[in-house]
């Protein structure tokens, strides 16, 4: 496994300080409905790309936005699942964030509104990920990278695997996430280990979305924990994760199993940063960094894609 570890940049010191005093202010946020509508307002300050064209619509009957950067090729295209625990976040509010992650791809990227918890339970985002899959092949797409961050990029490498299964379907190209949750058992050392540093997440904070999710089923399925999956036969895998979350070791210990199935992985730990720091595009010099590497990734997983 490759392991690729930034150091905290001096340039990102006093922004970091900043953040974690203002988060220190704040209630923490709640990962139920009740969270919804402040956490989009968050997510929703990624700043814009530019050139970044936005379109609602929907893809295998998911509704969602298509994120289309200028020159984004044709052959090509990425299916982003958004993070909130499977309880909050929208496609709207994550246009911006991943408008950045599409123009540094090189792809139009079309975000999917999978089904919420607790209205709409397991499997119903496991069911409607597969759905927008499908709807894109559908449309064309023959060259599809998954991407998605915290919850959304452990739904990302669920229907990777799941993928790998369906006969009928091209697989995808590659996988980009950030933060991964990839158990919802929770087991993670970094649960303990990184909660006094983590500003954003606790072990019950997720406690209480695996529940709303899940109700009485495992948190140990496949479908729901890739980190449990068989992960022979998947294509590349690209993950960024901060070293101040308590989801660390979700992405170390699914890189490790990727790795010892045979897989390609490489994986990035970030010094200082917390979950999805990526998103603080325009603040943090190591988000600017983490975004630049997707192009790097997707052009070897899509050869023909222009410097």
């Amino acid at each position: 496994m490759t392991i690729h570890h930034h150091p905290l940049r001096d340039a990102d010191k006093a922004a970091m300080q900043t953040m974690r005093a203002m988060i220190a202010l704040q209630p923490p946020l709640p990962l139920s409905p009740q969270g919804r509508a402040i956490f989009d307002e968050i997510i929703a300050h990624t700043p814009h790309a530019e050139g970044i064209q936005y379109e609602a619509a929907s893809v295998g009957s998911v509704p969602g936005w298509w994120c289309r950067p200028p020159g984004a090729l044709a052959q090509g295209a990425m299916l982003y699942l958004h993070g909130g625990g499977y309880v909050i976040g929208s496609a709207q509010a994550y246009r911006a964030y991943v408008g950045q992650v599409a123009r540094r791809a090189g792809l139009q990227a079309f975000v999917a509104d999978y089904a919420l918890a607790p209205e709409r339970p397991y499997p119903a985002a496991t069911t409607e990920a597969m759905a927008a899959y499908r709807g894109l092949v559908t449309q064309g797409h023959r060259h599809i990278v998954l991407a998605g961050d915290s919850a959304g990029g452990g739904l990302a490498l669920s229907l990777l695997a799941s993928l790998r299964d369906e006969a009928d379907l091209p697989q995808p190209v590659g996988a980009v996430v950030f933060s991964p949750w990839t158990d919802l058992a929770l087991t993670g050392t970094s649960m303990e280990s990184r909660a006094s540093a983590d500003p954003l997440l606790s072990r019950q904070a997720l406690q209480d979305a695996a529940t709303l999710y899940l109700g009485e089923h495992s948190r140990c399925l496949p479908l729901v924990s890739p980190l449990y999956g068989e992960l022979g036969g998947l294509p590349p895998v690209l993950i960024h994760v901060g070293e101040d979350e308590v989801l660390l070791d979700d992405s170390l210990r699914y890189a490790a199993r990727l790795q010892a199935a045979g897989g390609s992985v490489a994986a990035h730990v970030w010094a200082g940063m917390p979950h999805v720091f990526s998103a603080n595009s325009g603040v943090l010099q190591a988000a600017e960094e983490a975004l630049e590497s997707i192009h790097g990734f997707v052009a070897g997983v899509m050869p023909w894609l222009p410097a």
